[in-house]
């Protein structure tokens, strides 16, 4: 898999990954066909959840026969699966990585991260929340194959992120006094906790909430010597 650029779908492009995102190699109409239904399955999911994502509606975008649909996806769960794993789950972990990999400080590189959402979320692009959130709420309780999948992704994401606070410590930038594994697993229950908040608060409250957080991270920071 490769991260590419897509076509521009609908007004959802920002939030999800439609435009940019992670996309399989595609080198004849079998890969494109297929693409079409995922990235068309990603949008009506991110709008109206995965209960409320209806078939009829996905062909109507796709312009696709039922049996087209179903060769590649037999049911609406297995659908559901590969929106999850090939898209939400790929593209959340490989948003986390770029930051992270884009310098040798993880303190900068996670409120830079933090950042970007609050920004995305203010200007209206990421409309409906976070997608992986959303589909956490809703069917992490109901059924067993989608609580697994959101497992795997929180754990890849917590070891994306201690590896980096761990090399923050060697590298005199994160005290050593905290457990990396224990903080990055905080810190995405605390994003997440923001994302699930915004439902019920208002818009104007979100700076603070980030602010909190950015002044969390930098309390992780060694201290200047006096």
């Amino acid at each position: 898999m490769r991260l590419g650029l897509i076509s521009d779908v609908s007004k959802t492009d920002c939030a999800v990954s439609y435009k940019y995102g992670l996309c399989m190699n595609i080198t004849g109409n079998t890969e494109s066909t297929r693409e079409r239904i995922l990235q068309a399955a990603h949008e009506e999911i991110y709008e109206h959840g995965f209960q409320g994502f209806r078939i009829d509606a996905l062909l109507k975008k796709t312009q696709l026969a039922k049996g087209a649909l179903y060769h590649y996806f037999p049911t609406k769960l297995a659908l559901g699966y590969a929106v999850v794993d090939e898209c939400i789950m790929g593209f959340f972990l490989q948003t986390w990585s770029e930051f992270l990999a884009a310098t040798k400080d993880p303190l900068i590189a996670l409120n830079e991260f933090f950042q970007s959402k609050c920004q995305a979320l203010q200007s209206g692009e990421c409309f409906n929340g976070c997608p992986l959130n959303n589909l956490i709420q809703e069917m992490s309780t109901l059924d067993e194959g989608f609580h697994q999948r959101f497992q795997n992704v929180a754990k890849n994401i917590v070891m994306a992120v201690a590896t980096a606070l761990h090399q923050g410590q060697l590298d005199g930038i994160v005290r050593k006094d905290i457990n990396p594994e224990k903080i990055a697993a905080f810190l995405l229950s605390n994003y997440q906790g923001i994302m699930g908040a915004l439902k019920c608060m208002q818009l104007e409250q979100l700076p603070d909430l980030f602010d909190t957080l950015h002044n969390y991270i930098e309390s992780l920071r060694v201290s200047e010597p006096r």
